[in-house]
């Protein structure tokens, strides 16, 4: 069984700021990292920390050989990314001293792929597959539809969030992962409640995971509607928090975890994921996360 994550592979530039920069504004940050990142990226790592055989489908730029044995040394299959001449994709993050965020992306390689590339990949994808997208590359509205073909179960997760390409996607997706604003534009409400009604209803295929930040995150569909709670942490820096929850998560589904138990997994990854600094180094291993399950239950 494979998660084949077609995404983005960023450098992220991580300053420590007092404060996000104002218009006008020169400031010196307070720390600073040179880091691997990207949506894509990310969840990549947290799958393979999650003891889940992860193949990503990218692209880097060709002499950034480094970034890909970064990968392959958290355990990332990395025999599906390109080598193109554009610039490798990266982030510009400013952190605050309470965990806040604000990112400005480039997306460089990660806007290269090709339609072969990825139809090449598909090919091998079988009914027990997970196929995963985020929604910071190239090709992403095509992709989907290909992965639908394939017979594979397919997850998006559309951030950046791009509610008219969303929705012309939801019918060819399984599994939806947004949070609460995003689940709330897509459905066109200023209610949760009313968009777990309305989104099912629509797409009745569909099954949404929306978290909830703080709260938790809520699994629903036309079958089911199941709430897991976050745990309390004191955070650090919240980069990675949603990339190694859905690692996580997808994991635990494909090692026949029931939804509920697969959710409560991933919100322990990710509260200690939001304890370290950073992105892909931040994520935990499975080991520790069974640990502190243990220590929480």
């Amino acid at each position: 069984m494979t998660v084949y994550n077609i995404g983005s592979i960023n450098v992220d530039h991580l300053y420590e700021v007092d404060h996000f920069v104002r218009p006008g504004e020169t400031m010196h940050s307070t720390g600073y990292q040179l880091l691997l990142g990207g949506k894509g990226s990310n969840q990549s790592v947290a799958l393979a920390k999650a003891q889940a055989h992860v193949k990503h489908v990218g692209a880097l730029n060709r002499d950034d050989q480094t970034i890909r044995q970064q990968l392959q040394d958290y355990g990332v299959d990395t025999s599906e990314i390109a080598a193109v001449d554009a610039l490798t994709g990266h982030a510009i993050i400013q952190l605050t001293p309470t965990a806040e965020n604000s990112i400005i992306l480039h997306a460089g390689a990660n806007h290269q792929l090709s339609e072969t590339q990825i139809k090449q990949v598909l090919k091998a994808a079988q009914a027990e597959d997970w196929i995963l997208l985020q929604n910071e590359t190239n090709l992403v509205a095509e992709t989907l539809e290909w992965a639908q073909q394939s017979g594979a179960q397919v997850a998006f997760n559309p951030a950046p969030m791009d509610a008219e390409l969303t929705r012309k996607v939801l019918p060819f997706i399984d599994l939806l992962i947004v949070n609460e604003v995003e689940a709330m534009d897509l459905a066109n409400t200023d209610s949760i409640e009313k968009a777990t009604q309305i989104l099912p209803q629509q797409y009745p295929e569909l099954a949404v995971m929306m978290t909830l930040g703080k709260d938790g995150v809520r699994y629903f569909s036309q079958a089911q509607d199941v709430q897991v709670e976050a745990f309390k942490v004191e955070a650090k820096d919240t980069t990675a928090a949603g990339d190694t929850f859905i690692g996580f998560c997808l994991a635990e589904l494909q090692r026949g975890a029931d939804i509920e138990q697969a959710m409560r997994t991933a919100c322990a990854a990710s509260a200690i994921a939001v304890t370290r600094m950073g992105a892909a180094p931040s994520i935990p291993s499975l080991d520790e996360v069974n640990e502190f399950l243990a220590q929480h239950s």
